[in-house]
């Protein structure tokens, strides 16, 4: 792994926030690091508050939005909420269409299938809309490219208001109205919301009308937090006040269809990695192994009994989701190693039988260990569909676009993406992508990074210190969990691996005699020989609790370790 530190902030910066904040240099680093400079913004970042929301109605079309919804309810129409069948886009139609209920009864919910139907806005979809009557789809998550399918429910005497959170192409649909932070011409003052997040705009902009305040939806913050976890946008400004009291509300009032999901976690306070590993992926299952329905039902569910059974069948899901993806990921690594192919700077594997639903999940594990762009595909009806993922700064877009003569149709952003196309076309897209990946990457970024916040001593990790660490959270892109390095560093004499295959590794510290402190490095136990016989050492790591019967104390989770 590389290891790169940050640059040090001015020294004149840091001694100011220092002494304005009374706190330490490693504090004062890590806010300026993280843009915080001031008083002010400190109080921002640590004292969140409602009032920090911005007003809905500075975004582009939401006074639109607000009239053909409020129309709707005076002339008792029929409203379909409408939404993608990932995390983001389930939560968000629980959210909006839970609202829209509290006003009027005749509000139902539509995902679309995944296999049949695929991502977006379907025609089938318009088409079950206009056989049962509805004349309102909200779509939420997706729709912002959806130009024929919005003009063929127009010509079907249905309008759609499209809450959506991508970049939009050079022109965009002509709906009633269009909710997107990211087109050109709006001026809303924050552009990162996820498609939930934008949900809970529009719901607000409606309370607004009613007179009520911000304080009356905090209910639905907990859908809101799980989204921004699970979508990966940085947690940052109106995100990080809603990430904040979002998760409050996880932990103090969580809906039922959340209650039943952690009622078996014995952990005091979830924080959003929690709910990023455990929360998300059962949310997701339900699309990824039968249908992104099940989400909606579990979210919506007000009777903790009904939501109890209802997160049985999601964790039955889940298991399949496990099992499946291990079982693949078994199998397409295998295939690598079959290959043996000399200096390839791309992994492509095919296999006909699997699972549509988690070759995105493998993709990711693949790169766990052969760190480089990685598509794995999959039959789908008479095509090849694959799901794409990156290495940290390579644009694998760029690279599908550069090969687009093989393809039928793709589409995603920098890190991650999906692809079509027909299967006589495979080797000659196969070849032609090692070619683009392989003339284009810097060959620096086919080794994992670790970025490091700043250089620490063990002596500088205190309780206050951890206490003050964990007030930056909620943690996620742009406010990582600070990771520090540290030299000269000895194991005790008591390191050594444990878990399944020895793949861990644990470890006691010192430094210089300073006080011990355990260490636990997760697939890292094929590093036992660097820290054995008291070498010296040092490690790059993030600062944890651990608690044992009964017992909290504080331990280092290490990242990497070298001589």
């Amino acid at each position: 792994m590389r290891w790169t530190l940050k640059p040090r902030p001015e020294a004149i910066k840091v001694k100011s926030l220092q002494e304005e904040l009374q706190i330490d240099t490693i504090t004062a680093t890590l806010l300026i690091q993280r843009g915080i400079e001031t008083y002010e913004d400190a109080k921002t970042f640590f004292r969140p508050s409602l009032n920090d929301l911005h007003d809905p109605f500075l975004m582009e079309d939401m006074d639109k939005a607000v009239v053909r919804i409020e129309t709707a309810f005076l002339q008792n129409e029929n409203i379909l909420v409408y939404g993608d069948y990932d995390v983001d886009g389930t939560t968000s139609v629980a959210l909006v269409s839970s609202y829209l209920k509290t006003r009027q009864d005749n509000v139902a919910t539509y995902i679309p299938d995944r296999y049949d139907e695929g991502y977006g806005i379907s025609y089938k979809g318009i088409d079950f809309a206009n056989d049962n009557d509805f004349t309102l789809i909200i779509v939420l998550d997706c729709g912002i490219k959806a130009i024929e399918k919005v003009a063929y429910a127009k010509d079907k005497g249905i309008d759609f208001i499209i809450c959506d959170h991508h970049i939009p192409g050079i022109k965009i649909p002509n709906a009633a109205a269009i909710l997107d932070p990211k087109r050109e011409d709006c001026n809303y003052p924050y552009n990162e919301l996820c498609g939930c997040g934008v949900g809970f705009k529009l719901v607000q902009a409606l309370a607004l009308k009613e007179n009520k305040t911000t304080e009356d939806l905090v209910e639905y913050l907990d859908l809101v937090a799980t989204a921004i976890g699970a979508d990966i946008v940085p947690i940052t400004g109106e995100n990080r006040t809603l990430a904040y009291f979002g998760m409050q509300v996880i932990n103090e009032n969580p809906r039922m269809g959340f209650k039943a999901i952690i009622q078996k976690i014995k952990k005091e306070k979830l924080s959003i990695t929690d709910v990023v590993f455990i929360i998300a992926p059962r949310i997701n299952a339900a699309g990824r192994m039968k249908h992104g329905n099940h989400a909606v039902t579990l979210l919506t569910e007000t009777d903790y009994n009904l939501a109890i059974q209802y997160a049985i069948d999601i964790e039955e899901f889940n298991t399949d989701r496990r099992e499946a993806d291990r079982r693949i990921t078994q199998e397409a690594l295998q295939q690598i190693e079959e290959q043996k192919e000399q200096e390839r700077f791309t992994t492509v594997v095919y296999d006909e039988t699997w699972h549509k639903g988690v070759i995105g999940i493998v993709a990711s594990r693949l790169i766990e260990t052969y760190y480089r762009p990685t598509l794995v595909f999959t039959k789908s009806g008479n095509m090849l569909a694959a799901s794409a993922r990156s290495v940290k700064g390579f644009d694998v877009y760029n690279a599908l676009e550069a090969c687009s003569e093989h393809i039928e149709q793709f589409g995603g952003h920098k890190y991650a993406a999906g692809l079509t196309l027909a299967e006589e076309n495979f080797e000659a897209f196969k070849q032609n992508f090692e070619d683009v990946v392989s003339s284009t990457i810097n060959k620096q970024l086919l080794t994992p990074e670790i970025t490091v916040d700043t250089e620490i001593n063990l002596n500088n990790i205190t309780p206050k210190f951890y206490r003050i660490l964990k007030q930056l959270s909620p943690f996620g892109p742009r406010n990582m969990t600070p990771v520090f390095m540290t030299e000269n560093l000895k194991d005790t004499g008591y390191g050594k691996c444990v878990g399944e295959e020895d793949k861990h590794l644990r470890v006691t510290l010192t430094q210089n005699n300073s006080d011990k402190i355990v260490g636990i490095g997760f697939g890292l136990g094929n590093k036992l020989q660097t820290i054995s016989n008291k070498k010296p050492f040092k490690a790059v790591y993030s600062i944890d609790e651990n608690h044992w019967n009964g017992r909290t104390s504080l331990q280092l989770k290490l990242r990497d370790i070298k001589q």
